[in-house]
């Protein structure tokens, strides 16, 4: 792994990773639900999650219990049984198993023919820093990241169809978003595109074989409501989707919430939009896609730590992100890609559904490439 960290503490890049998720919870804590269930345990042994499940993060303690000791590898042995929910596609009869995501996940990887080769991005990564310096706000990179991108690549249908969606948001939360009949033609026309690639069509037969949907209509009905379907992330109704939120971006209480595509990151650092800082981790891979979290600036407001592919087509980021929700619905997936393991983390919007119950996306990014 290429890092300025030892491969030991990668693990802590999740704690700033894990921002996105604070910035845009707009529903309670599962530790606030439990204060009752812990103040009635107070000797509970310090390696057990007996009596702790959900429990606000204590430095101290030996091993943790709280929401997101998952992603950050540090849960004591007995919170998978005692604190997990058990309900939903990743428990049931007919589970998805680890095993099988991470072949699948080895499938996509594979297909993803419309990848940048390694002459198509020069990058200029300059400064790693530690994840206790991404707080700190400061510009440790005087140089752009993206040295070069050969543009040709966005001329490809399905980079060109996903470009055409990423300026159909207003940025700031609270503000409805209002598309016109060529947006919601636009969504169409890039739903309509992926599905033609073997990235897709690899997703499909997967999902297809494991009964999650009986025809490849129903799956881009869905695709399109997970993706596209607006909901209220501030206080006027539908502002957000989980497009916006995971590839163009938001701007929350004066923060960069989302914001996790290169392509978009690169187009606004070439039109000086973004600035970019520094990077806490670099991952494994010596071609495309690769990883990176990173600090940045977007048009003056910051973004602590924003994991990204890099390098990656449009089709094998939605994909793997469809995967992991569809999958494993608000919790840590974990994925192989070429030999090296990666770990994506999604979050539902629970305050809305459509159709049957279903819930959109809230999120979605990479957490952990260890």
């Amino acid at each position: 792994m290429r890092a300025c960290i030892p491969l030991a503490l990668a693990v802590l890049c999740g704690l700033a990773w894990a921002e996105d998720h604070k910035e845009s919870e707009p529903f309670p804590q599962p530790e606030e639900k439990t204060e009752e269930a812990l103040a009635s345990n107070l000797y509970s042994a310090p390696t057990s999650c007996q009596g702790r499940c959900y429990e606000a993060f204590d430095k101290h303690q030996q091993c943790h219990c709280n929401a997101h000791c998952q992603e950050f590898g540090n849960c004591c042995k007995d919170f998978e049984s005692l604190c997990s929910d058990r309900e939903g596609f990743s428990y049931s009869s007919d589970a998805i198993t680890k095993e099988e995501i991470q072949s699948i996940s080895e499938k996509i990887y594979r297909a993803d023919t419309n990848k940048a080769q390694k002459e198509d991005i020069i990058l200029n990564r300059q400064n790693c820093i530690s994840p206790s310096e991404t707080r700190d706000q400061v510009d440790h990179c005087p140089k752009p990241l993206f040295t070069y991108v050969n543009e040709k690549l966005f001329s490809k249908p399905t980079y060109a169809a996903f470009i055409n969606l990423l300026n159909n948001y207003q940025r700031a939360t609270g503000h409805g978003e209002h598309f016109s009949a060529q947006q919601l033609a636009e969504q169409d026309a890039f739903l309509r595109e992926i599905m033609k690639t073997a990235v897709m069509k690899e997703l499909y037969s997967f999902l297809h074989y494991q009964n999650r949907y009986s025809s490849e209509q129903e799956f881009v009905d869905d695709l399109k409501n997970m993706w596209f379907g607006l909901y209220s992330r501030g206080k006027e109704e539908g502002d957000s989707s989980g497009f916006e939120h995971v590839f163009s971006g938001e701007v929350k209480k004066g923060k960069v919430t989302g914001f996790h595509n290169w392509i978009r990151f690169y187009l606004q650092e070439k039109e000086g939009l973004v600035d970019y800082y520094s990077h806490i981790l670099d991952g494994p891979w010596d071609s495309y896609p690769d990883v990176l979290a990173m600090q940045f600036t977007w048009d003056g407001y910051y973004k602590e730590v924003g994991s990204a592919f890099i390098g990656s087509s449009p089709e094998f980021e939605f994909a793997l992100y469809s995967l992991c929700f569809i999958a494993r619905p608000g919790k840590v997936c974990q994925l192989s890609l070429g030999g090296y393991p990666l770990a994506i983390r999604t979050y539902t919007w629970d305050n809305s559904t459509y159709g049957n119950g279903k819930k959109y996306i809230a999120t979605a990014y990479i957490v952990s490439s260890t």
